[in-house]
């Protein structure tokens, strides 16, 4: 299959938002989990900060997809209910899916909504997480509603998924709602981690179409371990579905990408299309967790990088800098 128009070998080699290195700061350790849309003719990027104790979720602000204005947290520790009292990950807001169509978020029955995760104990990802819901009416996109409890679980999940849930993506298709999300079989070491598809009519009730993963890992390939962070769009230029996604096996973690006619099979194919870079560089430990923009011709590729940590680094998760960079289809301008 033809995945050229998907590619983004350039690189910016440095990162457009790092953690803040300040204690008591969402962001005291790293920032992580990139996801970038547009509204009110701005691009806005929802991140994960880490402080040491759990996940908390930031907004940041730009017009250039480089440069980038954080503008505060808006899902903030102990904000809402005892189930993610500890922190809450933002995975997806509703948007437009058409992969051209520039990530424009749009509202459902009158509001803007957002999916999250919580991880249940204290520490880098905690326990078993579970998927939230929320809403805004708030233009500035700061201030949100809660869900009382968690609207996916993994409690009523097949065994592959019982460890607990990660990321999830979120659609609109023929009047119905597709949630993808990545899972893992067990809550301890050793776990391996797959893609999974759910669906809704209202955002609260969902059902799971199969019991397995729509996206599984494959024995001895580069995602053999974890086949993860979903984001799904509709390429309309090959007139397909398209999902980027990042992988773990014998090589670090990267992105790749699986393509579908229908979101319920997929084809991946086989090598990823980013991969580390080279001693030195941001991301010469880790280059994955996708997201997806398109903007001027360009497709802009979001992601979270990482490195060993340096003296000199304004903020570290223990021996590690992670923090997020881009790569784009097309050269950068010196």
């Amino acid at each position: 299959m033809n995945i050229d128009h998907l590619l983004t070998p350039y690189k910016l080699g440095k990162a457009v938002l790092t953690g803040s290195g300040v204690p008591g700061a969402y962001d005291f350790r790293a920032v992580d989990c990139p996801n970038v849309f547009s509204h009110n003719g701005r691009f806005y990027m929802t991140h994960i900060g880490f402080d040491g104790t759990g996940y908390q979720t930031g907004l940041a602000v730009s017009d250039d997809l480089v440069h980038w204005e954080k503008k505060g947290v808006i899902l903030k520790r102990g904000s809402n209910q005892e189930w993610d009292k500890v922190g809450m990950a933002a995975t997806a807001i509703f948007m437009d899916k058409d992969l051209y169509g520039g990530n424009q978020i749009k509202k459902w029955n009158g509001r803007y909504w957002m999916l999250y995760h919580s991880y249940p104990g204290e520490g880098y990802e905690a326990g078993s997480a579970e998927i939230g819901l929320c809403w805004t009416e708030d233009e500035s996109l700061m201030n949100w509603h809660f869900f009382e409890k968690p609207v996916f679980s993994y409690r009523d999940g097949a065994p592959w998924e019982k460890g607990g849930l990660y990321k999830a993506d979120l659609l609109m298709h023929e009047g119905k709602f597709y949630l993808f999300y990545n899972a893992k079989n067990k809550d301890e070491s050793g776990w391996i981690e797959q893609t999974g598809m759910a669906v809704s009519d209202d955002l609260v009730h969902w059902t799971r179409p199969f019991d397995h993963p729509v996206l599984p890992v494959d024995a001895d390939a580069w995602d053999s371990v974890f086949a993860s962070d979903p984001q799904v769009f509709f390429d309309s230029k090959e007139n397909r579905w398209v999902m980027f996604y990042y992988g773990l096996g014998n090589l670090s973690a990267c992105d790749g990408v699986a393509v579908s006619d229908d979101l319920y099979t997929w084809t991946k194919f086989k090598s990823p299309i980013l991969t580390i870079g080279g001693a030195g560089t941001i991301d010469s430990a880790y280059a994955h967790k996708p997201y997806m923009i398109y903007h001027e011709g360009m497709l802009y590729h979001f992601y979270c990088a990482c490195r060993p940590a340096k003296d000199d680094d304004i903020a570290k998760n223990g021996n590690e800098f992670r923090c997020i960079s881009v790569a784009r289809s097309a050269p950068w301008r010196e």
